[in-house]
């Protein structure tokens, strides 16, 4: 993704000053973060946790035999020489729409082949009959889709929605489901996707329109996939092999999101409490990440600009500053690509503001030198990381580190998902008093 950041371990070249900072200036100290955070913020943390876990299981448990069928037809369009269309107007949903579509088209599993998509963003309407082909599969986020999806059917076009109404699979949650929980299932749904349409590549039969070649060996990935290498020609034997692969990865997110949440409670309420102070003197949030961490840095830069329905919540002032891409490549082509996120903390920092940087490694060298760039100018710094922390959370790059103990992407990009839509819960959670 783009799921991965492709960093390494280690600090980009930054001096051993400038790599660590002194234990006063980290936010991560046990004793300082639990002060501010009190039993009634773990409570918070604790109860917003429960409402993830119940929720997955419910959805997944029921969902999984659909899930299982429609990586059956995903993967028969995409041996026709279908592509996958992610449609997505604006904001959240436009991130969504193009995290599906960075997964597609770069995969994280060793072995597993680039599968052609696109996010369509904006004027969806006009692109969508622009470009759609009767072999592809089409998913749509969010508001403004009705109408492509309606064209995209009728063009042939298998369609998939989160929404009820228009498409031809609908994986709709609970009317009651807050809307970001909501979207976290969604996000779950999705990667799901991407992972098990690989599994009807690798079996021959079951897809009558893929050339013959040699049967897949399923290696070093056999222990995410154990059902690879099996020499199967049963349809519904795989369908239920793929169905149970989809609630062990449903139980898979529900233990990560309960670390996650778990053991960076304090952290987040830590975290949660210097956002506030930033926003609420006037700073304002800078998000940012690679791949698939570039759409959560704008995923959460659009749930800060704009809060959920009914939530009550304040707009908050946000930059997304993996958004560019002439800025982007325009930084990489002439720097390089380690200064495409600190070259723009230097044009947009101000003492006072707060960066959110999104790492699955830890360890990317432009989210580290953005890092140490922020903490130059008194910026607040909060990190998401992957794998045990990487650099960033072993030198204490960040004054606030989140970590999800997992070396596995997707799930990784689900539970940071969770926390930093509970990091955003938790900044309106005491609001001030009015003025």
């Amino acid at each position: 993704m783009a799921a991965r950041d492709r960093g390494t371990r280690g600090s980009a070249g930054l001096s051993p000053a400038s790599a660590r900072a002194p234990a006063s200036a980290r936010g991560n100290a046990p004793a300082r973060a639990g002060a501010a955070a009190g039993p009634a913020g773990r409570e918070a943390v604790e109860r917003l946790l429960a409402a993830r876990v119940e929720a997955g299981e419910q959805f997944f448990d029921t969902q999984a035999p659909r899930i299982a069928r429609l990586c059956h037809l995903m993967a028969r369009r995409f041996a026709r020489g279908g592509r996958l269309i992610a449609l997505g107007a604006q904001g959240a949903a436009s991130s969504d729409a193009r995290h599906v579509a960075v997964e597609f088209v770069h995969p994280v599993i060793v072995g597993k082949r680039a599968l052609p998509a696109i996010a369509l963003t904006g004027e969806l309407a006009v692109q969508a009959a622009l470009l759609l082909e009767p072999e592809d599969v089409v998913i749509a986020f969010g508001e403004g889709t009705a109408d492509p999806l309606r064209a995209a059917r009728a063009n042939g076009c298998l369609t998939i929605a989160f929404a009820a109404g228009t498409a031809e699979w609908e994986f709709v949650p609970p009317a009651d489901t807050d809307p970001l929980v909501a979207q976290e299932l969604v996000e779950t749904l999705y990667h799901v996707l991407w992972e098990l349409v690989h599994v009807f590549f690798e079996h021959r039969g079951l897809l009558e329109d893929r050339p013959s070649g040699p049967r897949h060996d399923a290696g070093a990935s056999s222990f995410l996939y154990p059902f690879l290498a099996q020499d199967e020609h049963d349809l519904d034997a795989v369908l239920a092999d793929v169905a149970a692969s989809v609630a062990m990865k449903a139980a898979e997110i529900a233990a990560l999101r309960s670390q996650t949440l778990g053991e960076n409670a304090d952290r987040l309420l830590a975290a949660a409490a210097a956002l506030r102070a930033s926003l609420d003197g006037g700073g304002r949030v800078l998000a940012l990440g690679n791949g698939g961490s570039a759409t959560d840095a704008a995923d959460l830069v659009a749930d800060l600009r704009s809060a959920p329905a009914g939530s009550g919540w304040r707009p908050r002032a946000a930059i997304d500053l993996s958004e560019d891409p002439s800025i982007l490549t325009a930084i990489a082509n002439d720097i390089g690509p380690a200064a495409i996120f600190s070259r723009q903390v230097i044009a947009h920092g101000r003492p006072g503001d707060a960066l959110v940087a999104f790492s699955t490694s830890g360890g990317s060298h432009n989210v580290i030198d953005a890092l140490a760039e922020a903490r130059r100018r008194g910026i607040v710094t909060v990190a998401l990381v992957g794998y045990d922390g990487g650099a960033i959370a072993a030198d204490g790059l960040a004054d606030h580190h989140i970590v999800t103990r997992s070396q596995h992407i997707p799930r990784i990009q689900e539970a940071q998902a969770s926390a930093y839509h509970v990091l955003r819960e938790l900044l309106e959670r005491d609001p001030p008093p009015p003025s």
